[in-house]
Order: structure tokens, then C-alpha cells, then sequence
């Protein structure tokens, strides 16, 4: 079979621990057999970040806005266990922060639904899907350890010297203190993003922050929210048949409990981060959701919304047996290559990523599946697969 030929490379960002090696395996058995792949290599593997002090995870964003599309696979983000075992030069911050702060945008997260994986919320008919901002707060702080008595102030110098001050606290001890901050030009495109994709599928968009307590950094989200629905998309979404409305992050939880899917939840970057997890989880799997960061200059960059599976990764050292589900790292891929083949126009290389969905689909459903959804499943004796027998078999079902 001659392979599906690209012309534009995808921008393709390594990853670390047992992803890590379902990335090699989805690569050889899923891709390169079928496909000419074109890709610009970048390793993010925590080694070479430390040796590049983190200049490959800039160098790859800047590739993404070359090359327009990329795909990623989870990374380490370094706490200080992770100095230690890997003799860090320092803590660096999350890569995916790092790229999505340069790249902008949104990252919109929604569950895989397969017949066979029930969601622990029963009255969820509908997948969710999980908007979250993709700038700044937590993810680009600044910290410090106060070592004893003293007082932090947050320090404003306006360019003509004049300051404004505010204090943060008192301290008679030692403690911490962390500041954050965001851009008003990023969460106007945060709402776009999210109002432009809510009327693309024809979904309600809820929003939720905690602006009781927060008067003026939650607020500000959103008033800009409410500002930029009522002047631009207030008449689309009532044309559309669709609503828009706010509310505080815990009523949201308690609501999102009761609901029966089929909307946007957008939140703000930690709690997009946590609720997005949260939902994957109780849809059937944290390996069984898509995510795919959306900039408003075309921008697109498609990774799974789970971590690196240390455990796994451990047991696998040790030459132990692993079962490792591989179905939203697939999902990656085949997001990158659709999108890749959208903007170049190669309608095959956008039929062979429905093809490779439909197949890793279709191999659960015909009760092949890794330990963490046979443990879930509704269908009856499932036959529990190793990680690269996943792999393979979803590869069988490819061929067929």
C-alpha cells in the first residue's frame, strides 16, 4: 500500500515516562506503516529540557506558529522530588504553561464516549466539554518563601514612576506568598474562543468563577465575558437557539452534577486543569479525553489531558507487564493529522484519522481493552490487554 504522502511537517513535542514509550509504540505499529510522516522533532523528555534549561519546550512553541499544528505528549512537571531524582538545575515551570502562555488561546477538553464505558454520573447522556483558559494565574506565578516578620506588598509602577501599592499581608512568621496575574487582552480571547466554538456545535456555554471572594481579578473575568457576549454574540445565540450564562464555580460543580452534558463548561486555567480531570475520570477514564489548545491566530496544538503514568512507567523499568491506555494519546495524533490535513488540503490523511479513531472505537467495543476500562466496562468478559497488545490490536483493526 503506498503510503499517505504530507507536504506541511507537524510539530511533534516528546514527552517523558510511560507515555513516553506509547508514543514509539503508536509511531511504528499506528502511523508509519500507513503514512509518509513529516514532523519536527522536539524532545521535551525532562533530561533534554534540563540540558537545553528549557529552551527546547520555547523553541517548540515558536515552531507551532510556523508550522501551525502540533502534537504533544504529557510531560513532567518538575516538583521537588523530581529535582532530585533527575539532579534538575532548577524547578523548571510546566511546559504545557510555558506553550500555552507563548501560543495563547484556549484548550478545549472532551471525553472519548464508547459504547461499553458508563459514566459514573448516571444522568450523563452527553459528553462535556471543558473550556479552559489557557494564560497565565497559577501557572505563571512568581513565589516566594518569606523566612520570618516582615510585610509583602503587591507593587504597581505605572510608566510616568507613579506607584500604586497594596498590601498582601503582615507577617509576624514565616510563610509564603505567590503572585499571579493575567492580561485582559488574553481573556477577551479566551471568551471569543469560547463563544465562537459554543456556536460552532451549538452548545450552552456555562462560565464560572469566584468573584464573591476575588472582587477584582475573578471579576474582571467576568465583566469581560458579559461585555463581549452583549456586544458581539448575544444575537447569534439566540438565533442559534443556545445560552450563555455565569455563575460561581462551586454552583457550577453542584449543576454540572445534575446536568445531562452536552455543553461547554469554561474555567479558568487551574480550575480547567482540575475539572477537567474531574470530569474525564467520571466519564470512564483520565486516558479517554481529547485536548486541543485553540489560538485565535490559528494556532493548533493536540495532546492528551493525562499525565505521564509514572507508576506504569516504574513498573515497566523493572521489566514488569503494564497495561497502559493509550486511546487519548491516539487521539492526539489523529486530531493533529485531521487538522494537518484540513489546512493542506489532503482529504486522505483526514480519512485515515476517522479511520484510526473508529478502529480504536471499535477494538474496545469488541471487548479488547487495557485494565483500567475493563475494570469499568459493561460488557461482559472483557479480555484484558497489555500495552503494546492494545496497540496491536487496534492496528488489526485498522486493516480490516
Amino acid at each position: 500500500m503506498e503510503k499517505i504522502k504530507m507536504t506541511t511537517p507537524l510539530v511533534e513535542m516528546d514527552g517523558d515516562e510511560m507515555t513516553r514509550i506509547l508514543w514509539k509504540m503508536i509511531k511504528d505499529e499506528l502511523l508509519l506503516p500507513y503514512i509518509d510522516l513529516k514532523t519536527e522533532y522536539y524532545d521535551l523528555g525532562l533530561e533534554h529540557r534540563n540540558e537545553t534549561n528549557d529552551q527546547v519546550t520555547v523553541d517548540s512553541a515558536n515552531a507551532t506558529k510556523k508550522y501551525g499544528v502540533a502534537v504533544k505528549c504529557a510531560t513532567i512537571t518538575p516538583n521537588a522530588a523530581r529535582m532530585d531524582e533527575y539532579h534538575l538545575k532548577e524547578m523548571y515551570k510546566s511546559p504545557n504553561g510555558t506553550i500555552r502562555a507563548m501560543l495563547d488561546g484556549t484548550v478545549f477538553r472532551a471525553p472519548i464516549v464508547v459504547k461499553g464505558i458508563d459514566p459514573c454520573v448516571k444522568n450523563w447522556k452527553k459528553p462535556i466539554t471543558l473550556a479552559r483558559h489557557a494564560y497565565g494565574d497559577v501557572y505563571k506565578n512568581t513565589e516566594m518563601i518569606i523566612p520570618g516578620p516582615g510585610k509583602v506588598e503587591l507593587v504597581y509602577t505605572a510608566e510616568d514612576g507613579t506607584e500604586q501599592r497594596e498590601l498582601v499581608h503582615n507577617y509576624t512568621g514565616a510563610g509564603i506568598a505567590q503572585g499571579m496575574h493575567n492580561l485582559n487582552a488574553s481573556i477577551e480571547s479566551f471568551a471569543r474562543s469560547c463563544f465562537n466554538y459554543a456556536l460552532d456545535t451549538k452548545q450552552d456555554l456555562w462560565f464560572a468563577t469566584k468573584d464573591t471572594i476575588s472582587k477584582k481579578y475573578d471579576h474582571t473575568f467576568k465583566d469581560i465575558f458579559q461585555e463581549i457576549y452583549d456586544a458581539e454574540y448575544k444575537d447569534k445565540f439566540e438565533a442559534a437557539g443556545i445560552e450563555y450564562f455565569y455563575t460561581l464555580i462551586d454552583d457550577a460543580v453542584a449543576r454540572v452534577m445534575k446536568a445531562e452534558g452536552g455543553f461547554i463548561w469554561a474555567c479558568k486555567n487551574y480550575d480547567g486543569d482540575v475539572m477537567s480531570d474531574m470530569v474525564s475520570s467520571a466519564f470512564g477514564s483520565l486516558a479517554m479525553m481529547t485536548s486541543v489548545l485553540v489560538s485565535p491566530h490559528g494556532y493548533f496544538e493536540y495532546e492528551a489531558a493525562h499525565g505521564t503514568v509514572q507508576r506504569h512507567y516504574y513498573k515497566h523499568l523493572k521489566g514488569e507487564e503494564t497495561s497502559t491506555n493509550s486511546v487519548a494519546t491516539i487521539f492526539a495524533w489523529t486530531g493533529a493529522l485531521r487538522k494537518r490535513g484540513e489546512l493542506d488540503g489532503i482529504d486522505e490523511l483526514c480519512n485515515f484519522a476517522d479511520r484510526l479513531e473508529k478502529a480504536t472505537l471499535q477494538t474496545i467495543e469488541s471487548g479488547k481493552m487495557t485494565k483500567d476500562l475493563a475494570l469499568i466496562t459493561s460488557i461482559e468478559n472483557p479480555t484484558v490487554l497489555n500495552s503494546k497488545d492494545f496497540i496491536l490490536a487496534i492496528r488489526e483493526e485498522l486493516e480490516k
